[in-house]
């Protein structure tokens, strides 16, 4: 009997898929959520999907292959080919496609893409033949060999960028999308000579060797220093590897038509329930995610066009309801027709946690178990962080030195620093530091890491930055672009004001307003109304926490006691949620005030009269705690110590 072959590629498109939702193990959550797309019938370009299991082995083989792996690859290429109608490096009809990392987790930013693979010399001009668009086809190409080159064979970002930026300067533009179609030569001809000098090889013009050697390049991603420390940082254990993405293309760089964009069902920030995201026209998505460009809100994209507005809305929808949960999606417009590329359940901070699941259950999506088993309970302790004391900002008259996007909540003030190295190492010192970059990329995870607050000059509110900082539940402001950042003289300019590498600046993640001084940081609204400070009718984020909380005292099976020894620790406890005291520990009550001094005088008397004295001046106190205690706990159980 012969031995059965391992499936290692799964193939989707054409409204049929070989993969499903529940397959994200093997699949990683892209190509299982790209196969679940496809037969609920969105509109999903085509493609494949090569398992984490061939990743495992690629690992552990020192770079090799399992049997049947590339002849697999070659199989659905060819059926991927044959329903386009066009071929890999054709120079007639080319085929061009993305390769694309894909983990069961999520993981936004720590592995590699490459997009526009199958391009040369020959389909470049095919393109154009194709296209009658000579520009998006040059554009494509240079955006290819930059991929290729960084991603692939380890050629250094600020390289291409500089040759790029050199042809902009040279030609007096300041936006890639004004050079035409030969200054788009021209950046490939320095991108070729470049590629050249670091890898000493010419730029590949096989599509197949370009394929596999993209293949490779993310199989390796997985073990790449941001994404094992990303898995560290996030506690992701026991995942076999990476899936990888092939999919064919569809272009949002094809003219003032075309677009791309990244949305979520709610808002990431907040949890409220409104179509929320972002978009570029005549761009390709690594624009929006990379903050090189400054997208456009979402609801902007009706006046541009209403019927994929309108059928983005519908998406929405059903998106939610399919996966009953926030979902964070991919799109892609080319020439006036919508594609999804991508969705998944959204990374959010705990405040959208709190707002998105109560409301969910509201609205008869989830249950009330459901809720509760989602919101993450190593994040909770982060709706009591403290923000910008606003009281001070009034009191003081202070102005905001500028305002960028409020990409993550929360208040923050620190010291600047311009590199993820320089704020490791401040942090290391005992500072507290605020990261401030024209825009982050995944190699700065360590410097958002320890950082209190982080500033960028360029990206919206999906870029990287706000992204990950949202994720760790750091403040952010993005895209503040009147932010002007001199590397050379560790220093920024900002509507005149100049501020240097150890200056305070302060943030607010929930405004997106920047100061340049140090400004004080208080408690949040949960805690400000339990501590009678604030109504609870002024704060919708008490409203949710206390909504959700009923639905934890509703469910549970396991009782919460504190440790409190005074009064005031007790009322907060119960006003938290405690079910009684565990643990009152009496030494600990005398710590506070002028007490520590009657204790004193106790410890140290010389005969039982000044020893009795001083117990005198200590009974009223305990007593009077123990009633205020006792009070608080409204018949509530205590362990007295």
């Amino acid at each position: 009997m012969a031995e059965k072959k391992t499936k290692y590629v799964y193939f989707f498109g054409s409204g049929k898929a070989e993969g499903t939702a529940q397959m994200k193990e093997l699949l990683g959550g892209k190509g299982a959520n790209l196969a679940d797309m496809t037969s609920i019938g969105l509109p999903v370009p085509p493609g494949f999907t090569i398992s984490t299991e061939a990743c495992a082995y690629y690992s552990s083989h020192d770079g090799a292959y399992p049997q049947g792996l590339r002849d697999q690859v070659l199989e659905n290429l060819a059926k991927l080919e044959s329903l386009m109608g066009a071929k890999l490096g054709d120079n007639e009809n080319p085929l061009l496609v993305s390769v694309r990392s894909g983990a069961a987790q999520s993981m936004p930013g720590m592995m590699d893409t490459i997009l526009n693979l199958g391009l040369n010399p020959t389909s470049v001009k095919a393109l154009i033949a194709k296209t009658k668009n000579e520009r998006f086809a040059w554009d494509s190409y240079r955006r290819f060999m930059q991929m290729f080159g960084e991603v692939v064979m380890g050629v250094p970002h600020h390289e291409f960028e500089s040759a790029l930026q050199d042809v902009k300067d040279s030609k007096g533009k300041s936006l890639d999308t004004e050079l035409d179609s030969k200054d788009l030569q021209e950046v490939i001809a320095r991108y070729q000579r470049l590629y050249k000098r670091y890898t000493g090889e010419e730029f590949p013009v096989d599509p197949i060797d370009q394929l596999f050697k993209s293949i490779n390049a993310v199989f390796k991603s997985w073990n790449n220093d941001r994404a094992i420390k990303y898995r560290q940082m996030n506690d992701i254990r026991g995942l076999l590897g990476t899936a990888v993405n092939i999919q064919s293309m569809v272009f949002g760089n094809m003219g003032e038509t075309s677009g791309t964009g990244v949305a979520f069902t709610r808002d990431p920030s907040t949890g409220e329930n409104q179509f929320y995201g972002e978009y570029l026209m005549n761009a390709q998505g690594e624009d929006v995610v990379a903050g090189i460009r400054t997208p456009q809100s979402i609801e902007t994209l009706r006046a541009v066009n209403a019927e994929v507005y309108d059928q983005l809305v519908g998406i929405r929808s059903i998106l939610e309801k399919h996966y009953k949960d926030m979902q964070d999606i991919e799109f892609t417009i080319q020439e006036g027709k919508l594609y999804m590329l991508q969705t998944r359940n959204g990374k959010r901070t705990i405040f959208s946690w709190l707002r998105s699941q109560v409301e969910m259950v509201e609205e008869g999506l989830i249950d009330k178990e459901t809720a509760v088993a989602r919101v993450p309970a190593g994040e909770f302790g982060k709706l009591f962080a403290p923000i910008l004391d606003a009281k001070y900002i009034r009191d003081n008259s202070l102005n905001e030195l500028t305002r960028g996007l409020n990409a993550s909540p929360g208040g923050a003030c620190g010291q600047i620093y311009f590199t993820a190295d320089k704020a490791e190492e401040m942090a290391a010192q005992g500072k507290d530091v605020i990261l401030v970059r024209a825009e982050t990329s995944p190699e700065d995870i360590g410097g958002m890491a320890v950082a209190k607050g982080v500033v960028t000059c360029r990206g919206g509110m999906t870029s990287h930055a706000a992204v990950v900082a949202r994720g760790m539940g750091c403040p952010c402001v993005s895209g503040a672009g009147e932010i002007h950042i001199n590397e050379a003289k560790k220093s920024l300019e900002v509507n005149g004001a100049i501020l240097s590498e150890g200056d305070y600046m302060s943030i607010d993640g929930f405004t997106g307003a920047v100061y340049g001084t140090k400004i004080p940081v208080r408690s949040s609204e949960i805690v400000q109304v339990l501590s009678g400070h604030m109504k609870e009718s002024e704060s919708n984020l008490f409203h949710n926490y206390k909504t959700f909380m009923g639905f934890v005292q509703e469910l549970k099976r396991l009782g919460v006691y504190t440790n409190a020894d005074t009064p005031h620790d007790t009322e907060m406890a119960v006003a938290f949620g405690a079910e009684g005291i565990g643990l009152c520990r009496t030494e600990h009550m005398f710590f506070g005030g002028n007490r520590i001094m009657s204790i004193r005088k106790m410890i140290l008397a010389n005969n039982q009269v000044e020893r009795e004295k001083a117990l005198a001046e200590l009974l009223p106190m305990q007593r009077g705690d123990f009633e205020a205690i006792f009070l608080a706990l409204e018949g509530r159980p205590a362990t007295i110590r």
